[in-house]
């Protein structure tokens, strides 16, 4: 009998075992695929953030267009973000086709045409002669023939075919929604308790990964040129540093898009709970599950899905209509939208701005962001879950934790102000065309006397850099009579408007391009990149803390937290966007006469746009972080005082309790005593 009680024990001892292994091997591969998700979720965003300047240049559109373009992964969140953070979902086939999608118009439009005076019929991008000033002469050399503009007009309205990239976007969007709420959740709900920090600290730093590749790639394929293989590159007469240069960003979709599909893979054979073996998986793998206050799950079934999905619609609107009047949930979803719109604009426009503030190409940034800084940024977010998980923060904590890594983040970033490179000298932008005085306005700036008799298309821009230092439009508004070389690097002679501006050595020539920035500006550059990483690092530190905040607020479903990031990325990306290009000073012009992109802005003005408008939402998310910290001490305080209060009820009931039976002792002798 002792041997088969022994036996038992054993057994029961090894099945407890066995499960506790396989509870851990199933969360362990469950880690392991949500790890890889994660970095194909933050490699598509690098993409699409290193690649907004070029599908901006390429399809002649503004920056608050290409903003709501940028904008439309959040609007595919939104659409599903209901049902998959509420009933669950098997929604990541979409972003396996949105990479494809996003590259497709590079197939299906013409040859990029970065000047007018390119034929567009020429296999040879850029064997133009470009004009130079002929005085008393009516130019019509260099002017595009009605018929090719009629052509022009025909191809250049494939600039429509931005809607793809916004389609394709979008499905990014709606297949990469489950990868957070759902993947969080799961790993919250069967992760060892206090553990899940420091599981989201290893996520949230293993997804680094993706950036880093994503830089990389960015960098790479930004210095090829957007015809690449279709074209005769010796004849592309512009350099990755012209305000015209367009890279092969389809190519960083094309690699972005097979990833996904490689890290969709491993969810098709991982079970639905860690602990349940493969072969006990049912044929569906993901069933509509309900999150109730009260902390019970209920699980339809096939035979009565429809009427636990009538139940579970009934529960969300419940759910939604309980968290609008629960002020703590309001003023974090406010505080979260302010900090989430500076964070996603900033980055969505932080190529454009080193390049405009600093003459950095998008290439260069690509690389410092992605070597330098993220490195930093991974540490930082290994380290924020490491301290909650060491100090064992509370939400309360966890809350002034957050709040303090903002306030650092903030401080640093203040600090770009003071490493802000001086306008750029652009004649009949921000100075005369003699070069000699500086305009109030860029907008209708007179000719000079050195180029009035030039015959010259304003419209054009076409920008040589004079040996004086300062930038001209074009030749022939430098007016330069002549020239030498051919395609990168012609050089024109005898440029009239730089004549009076002084020159010494009376070398009056120019050359293809705008001037480069000072060494002054240059070593700016380097201070703006060590601050950056400073300003990463405190709020990557605080990055884990701000989605553990969210994991302790499980009386709020995941489908509304999750809203304010959302509303924020789509909404942000197209005001910042809107406010940049009031900063342009020149806008393309297209052979239908209609406004393109912008070629050069205000830098000193777009700075303080880019910088002024995000430093205003981090400061009202830092006092609304404030006024979350009191309204959760007060909680707080409040449950402590009813748990006492009804604590020393409690103790008053038992006293009484004890005094009357007390009595019964004394009055009933040892009979009652045994009762009692």
């Amino acid at each position: 009998m002792d041997q088969n009680q022994h036996l038992d024990k054993t057994a029961e001892a090894q099945s407890s075992e066995n499960k506790k292994t396989r509870h851990c091997n199933g969360l362990k591969m469950f880690l392991a695929a949500l790890a890889l998700s994660f970095i194909a979720k933050a490699l598509g965003a690098v993409v699409m953030k290193s690649s907004i300047i070029h599908i901006e240049r390429r399809f002649e559109i503004s920056s608050s267009l290409v903003g709501f373009i940028d904008g439309s992964f959040e609007i595919g969140n939104l659409l599903v973000i209901v049902f998959v953070s509420y009933f669950g979902s098997k929604l990541h086939r979409p972003k396996l086709i949105g990479g494809v999608l996003t590259a497709l118009p590079h197939f299906f439009m013409g040859y990029y045409r970065y000047s007018k005076e390119i034929n567009i019929d020429s296999s040879e991008n850029s064997t133009s002669t470009l004009s130079t000033c002929l005085i008393n002469q009516i130019v019509s050399l260099n002017r595009t023939s009605p018929e090719i503009v009629g052509k022009g007009c025909v191809k250049e309205s494939g600039s429509y075919m931005w809607m793809y990239v916004f389609m394709g976007n979008m499905l990014r969007g709606i297949g990469e929604t489950p990868i957070v709420p759902l993947g969080l959740s799961y790993m919250d709900d069967f992760a060892k308790e206090g553990h899940s920090s420091l599981y989201l600290g290893i996520l949230n730093a293993i997804a680094m990964i993706g950036p880093i590749i994503g830089f990389t790639l960015g960098s790479l394929f930004s210095k090829m040129y957007v015809d690449i293989g279709s074209v005769d590159l010796s004849t592309v007469r512009i350099t990755p540093n012209d305000s015209r240069w367009v890279g092969a960003w389809w190519l960083n979709f094309l690699v972005s898009g097979l990833f996904s599909i490689i890290s969709s893979i491993p969810f098709f054979f991982l079970p639905q709970t860690p602990n349940k073996p493969q072969k006990e998986r049912k044929a569906s793998l993901s069933l509509p599950v309900l999150e109730t206050n009260d902390g019970k799950s209920q699980t339809a079934n096939l035979t009565s899905r429809g009427k636990k999905i009538t139940k579970n619609v009934t529960g969300f609107f419940r759910s939604f209509k309980s968290i609008l009047t629960n002020p703590l949930y309001v003023v974090f979803v406010l505080l979260t939208l302010l900090q989430i719109s500076s964070y996603i604009s900033g980055f969505t426009y932080v190529f454009k701005y080193v390049e405009q503030e600093y003459g950095q190409p998008s290439s260069k940034t690509n690389v410092l962001l992605g070597i330098v800084t993220l490195p930093i940024f991974a540490s930082g977010m290994f380290l924020g879950g490491y301290i909650i998980k060491k100090f064992k923060l509370n939400p309360i904590g966890i809350a002034k934790f957050s709040f303090f890594t903002a306030v650092m983040s903030l401080f640093f970033y203040l600090l770009y102000f003071f490493i802000l490179c001086e306008n750029k000298s652009v004649a009949g932008l921000t100075m005369t065309y003699d070069g000699n005085n500086p305009v109030t306005s860029h907008r209708d700036v007179p000719l000079s006397y050195c180029n009035s008799d030039c015959n010259c298309d304003e419209s054009q821009w076409e920008p040589v850099c004079g040996n004086n230092g300062i930038t001209y439009i074009s030749p022939c508004l430098a007016g330069c009579k002549s020239s030498s070389g051919n395609k990168k690097s012609i050089v024109f002679h005898n440029c009239s408007c730089l004549e009076v501006t002084g020159l010494q050595n009376r070398n009056y020539s120019a050359h293809l391009g705008e001037c480069p920035r000072s060494d002054a500006c240059l070593t700016k550059f380097y201070f703006f990149v060590a601050i950056q990483v400073l300003n990463l690092f405190f709020s990557a530190l605080g990055g884990t803390s701000y989605f553990m905040l969210m994991l302790h607020l499980k009386y709020v479903p995941w489908t509304d937290i999750f809203s304010s990031p959302i509303t924020g990325g789509i909404l942000a990306p197209i005001y910042f966007g809107a406010l940049i290009d009031t900063t342009c000073m020149k806008w393309s012009t297209n052979n239908c006469g209609t406004r393109g992109s912008c070629r050069i802005y205000n830098s000193t003005l777009f700075s303080k746009v880019y910088l002024g408008l995000s430093s205003v939402l981090r400061v009202s998310s830092l006092v609304l972080y404030i006024i979350l910290i009191y309204a959760m001490k007060k909680k707080f305080q409040e449950k402590d005082a009813n748990a006492s209060e009804n604590g020393s009820v409690m103790d008053e009931a038992n006293l009484e309790s004890l005094n009357n039976n007390k009595h019964f002792v004394s009055s009933a002798g040892a009979d009652s005593e045994t009762h009692y």
